[in-house]
């Protein structure tokens, strides 16, 4: 296996999410681990997290799985029931299918460094509890709808 140099790898701070969801995610990026390694069966992030920012809306995966593990600092994880302080050591899982809109936010005076692993899957839907906003994909490209269905 070729190591892969993660200092070469820039850093994105891109979301795909619309213009009405988009300024919440300033304060986090990711390095694209799997992607540099040409992974296509699962992803693998490098997600920093500056105080105040989050990993994303909550959500929540129809086909694929997610995992997370907290290398530095200290988030807390934000789930439909509640919140828990998650620190460097932590991990958290998500199984495809399960309704448990989740998210990560840094709440801390320090940034928080996780690794995030989730599943590939060819289509896949992503609901947000929280926002007027669903996700679905077929292949690479994401498209965003309201919940009643109306593209952003």
């Amino acid at each position: 296996m070729p190591k892969i140099d993660i200092k070469s790898i820039p850093a994105d701070a891109s979301t795909a999410y619309p213009a009405p969801f988009r300024a919440s995610m300033s304060g986090r990026d990711r390095k694209r681990l799997g992607n540099a390694a040409g992974l296509t069966q699962f992803g693998v992030n490098l997600c920093r997290i500056a105080p105040g920012g989050a990993s994303s809306q909550r959500h929540w995966h129809q086909n694929e799985d997610e995992f997370i593990y907290v290398l530095e600092g200290e988030v807390v994880l934000c789930e439909d029931g509640g919140e828990t302080v998650l620190k460097a050591g932590d991990a958290a899982a998500w199984k495809a299918g399960v309704a448990n809109g989740h998210c990560i936010v840094n709440r801390s005076g320090s940034e928080a460094v996780v690794l995030e692993v989730g599943s590939r899957h060819a289509s896949e839907r992503v609901d947000y509890p929280d926002i007027d906003m669903r996700m679905e994909r077929e292949g690479a490209s994401p498209k965003y709808f309201r919940k009643s269905g109306e593209p952003y």
